[in-house]
């Protein structure tokens, strides 16, 4: 008797594990391999990103880009490269947007996508490793 009291705990935990039956659940720790890149624009109104250079894994990535309630005028945020070209929503002071690619290694080009903005320097350079 003691074997079939020893062995229900650990078919209570298998079950509430998922290791059992047509439903199961594989829990295997494995995060979801996507990367988040923060990028703000100015907050003087300066045509310029808080930063020049991004770096991330190959992969899918989200660049979440920051326009301050300060920087007076609208912004986005696009990837450009190795056959990659898309744009963000414009958004204007106060508002946040994120824009997702799927990219190899190598390195791109991000920019505001705002008429003049990118010729006036509000770029840089995304490496993907």
């Amino acid at each position: 008797m003691t074997h079939r009291l020893a062995a229900r705990p650990l078919l209570a935990v298998a079950c509430a594990l998922g290791t059992f039956g047509a439903g199961s659940v594989a829990l295997t720790g494995v995060a979801d391999a996507a990367t988040t890149l923060k990028l703000t624009a100015n907050p003087k109104g300066m045509l310029m990103f808080n930063t020049k250079t991004l770096t991330a894994k190959a992969g899918k990535i989200t660049i979440e880009m920051i326009n301050p309630k300060t920087s007076g005028v609208p912004h986005g945020v696009s990837v450009e490269g190795h056959g990659v070209d898309k744009d963000s929503k414009i958004v204007g002071p106060g508002k946040t947007v994120s824009l997702t690619v799927t990219l190899k290694k190598g390195t791109y080009e991000f920019y505001c996508p705002v008429r003049g903005h990118e010729a006036a320097g509000m770029k840089g350079t995304l490496k993907v490793t």
